[in-house]
């Protein structure tokens, strides 16, 4: 999680904000139907956006999603087992042969 926004994410806003997306969504991912375990903000948090609840709590921009529909809602690619991946022409490779991208985690909580 990104330094500034720790705090946010423990607020009690955020927490029952998350909680009612997560009802709102029946606690599945929006985008293909599995478990959803993260509520994503679909225009991103800034520094600049993050005190402003028509960006940080309004429900028009919150979406609840699997891990692998978040992986890929961040640009990177969704995990399909431990230990592999996929690589850039779609085959399974072992996970080791791939450069792991990096993920922002501000929706995990």
């Amino acid at each position: 999680m990104r330094a500034f926004a720790k705090a946010f994410y423990e607020s009690p806003a955020w927490r029952s904000t998350r909680a009612y997306i997560i009802k709102r969504d029946a606690g599945l991912c929006v985008r293909c139907g599995a478990l959803g375990v993260i509520v994503h903000h679909k225009r991103p948090l800034t520094p600049s956006n993050i005190d402003d609840p028509l960006v940080s709590l309004n429900e028009n921009n919150l979406e609840t999603l699997c891990r692998a529909c978040h992986a890929i809602a961040h640009g990177a690619a969704p995990p399909i087992a431990d230990g592999l991946a996929f690589d850039e022409n779609g085959n399974v490779v072992e996970a080791a042969l791939m450069p792991r991208p990096q993920i922002d985690d501000d929706e995990f909580y």
